[in-house]
């Protein structure tokens, strides 16, 4: 049973490694169910490493990559919080299907909400927490949450698959 989640980000791995880390991403296992919730996650470190307010992170355990997170600034108000700068997104985030029900997801959570409390200071940022929405087809996603210390703060309806729950986690 795999024990520890590691956030490894790709901005700041050189072109070597960088390549290493997107191969094992786009081999990864996912659902389609996983697809509606989150998308392609190659296509989401992708993207993440040409916008400037996103910083991907393939997530490892054991010195294998088993999923994919990225952390937003300024657009919280795309889970449904009222202010886009006061916390940080939690968005993309995937557990491939072969490493799921081992608590990778919740470590991961804590992983990138301590990564988030830590850019927050380096870079003197307003954020107060950490935001997301999960689906509401994905209890096992809000459960893992959970675990990780998100609180529900209620329904959103402006995802594209579905109703979500909005789910923050405050750094104080």
């Amino acid at each position: 049973m795999l024990a520890n989640a590691w956030l490894i980000p790709l901005q700041k791995v050189d072109d070597d490694a960088r390549a290493v880390h997107l191969g094992a991403v786009a081999a990864m296992a996912v659902t389609e169910q996983q697809r509606d919730f989150v998308g392609d996650p190659l296509r989401m470190m992708l993207v993440g490493l040409e916008e400037e307010s996103r910083l991907p992170y393939v997530i490892e355990s054991d010195g294998v990559a088993v999923g994919v997170l990225t952390l937003q600034s300024g657009a919280a108000t795309l889970a449904g919080w009222p202010e886009a700068g006061s916390a940080w997104l939690l968005r993309g985030f995937l557990i491939d299907t072969r490493y799921q029900g081992r608590g990778l997801g919740s470590l991961a959570a804590r992983a990138a909400f301590d990564e988030a409390r830590k850019l927050t200071v380096a870079l003197g940022g307003d954020q107060a927490g950490v935001v997301l929405s999960v689906n509401e087809r994905n209890p096992a996603g809000i459960n893992a949450y959970a675990k990780a210390g998100f609180l529900d703060s209620g329904q959103y309806l402006g995802g594209s698959a579905g109703p979500q729950r909005i789910m923050h986690r405050a750094f104080t």
